[in-house]
């Protein structure tokens, strides 16, 4: 599993009904698109659920590599890059994924928590009590499925999870609303600890 992320910031006056005609338009375009996982479609807007920005985040869960370069080298891609400038796009290599309870409904919130880990640190150690506390997490009621992944260049891991409604408030985390899912092959990301 590979996990992908780019963030596009927008003025504090954009209309962010753009965004959302733009995903209501192009959203469906990925359902069924190879090697995909799983695509949110994430904004947040300012002043909502605590947020200080307009932002347009798609996250993304890949079952191969050969998917996410083909995307990154395809029309999708290159309209986003012609719309808002080529965004830097953020790369994980998977650590766990599990389904939760609520993985048959659509899932209408997101969480995005990225941590980095201590230079004094084992990784080993760290990785190991962060996917336990993902399973964990992924039994509570209303989580729709959840991922861990790390980037070893940086040392930085990010945790993130689909719910049902409403993403709890947590500390060092980005509260996002889920516009659409694309789930093409969510059934075929490996459960379970991939560490």
């Amino acid at each position: 599993m590979h996990a992908m992320n780019y963030r596009i910031t927008l003025p504090a006056d954009y209309d962010m009904g753009i965004i959302h005609q733009r995903v209501a338009t192009r959203g469906g375009l990925l359902d069924t698109f190879p090697g995909l996982g799983l695509k949110a479609y994430l904004v947040r807007e300012r002043g909502t659920d605590g947020s200080p920005v307009n932002e347009y985040a798609p996250f993304y869960l890949w079952n191969t590599s050969e998917g996410m370069n083909a995307f990154l080298r395809g029309a999708g891609f290159r309209s986003l890059a012609a719309d808002f400038g080529r965004p830097a796009v953020e790369h994980w290599t998977g650590l766990a994924f599990a389904q939760g309870p609520a993985v048959d409904g659509a899932p209408r919130a997101a969480s995005r928590t990225t941590r980095p880990i201590d230079p004094a640190d084992d990784p080993a150690t760290v990785i190991e009590t962060e996917v336990e506390a993902l399973t964990e997490r992924t039994a509570a009621p209303g989580v729709h499925s959840a991922a861990l992944a790390v980037d070893p260049r940086h040392w930085e891991l990010v945790r993130f999870t689909l719910w049902q409604d409403a993403a709890p408030p947590e500390e060092h985390t980005d509260r996002y609303r889920v516009l659409h899912l694309s789930r093409p092959e969510l059934g075929s990301l490996t459960a379970g600890r991939q560490w």
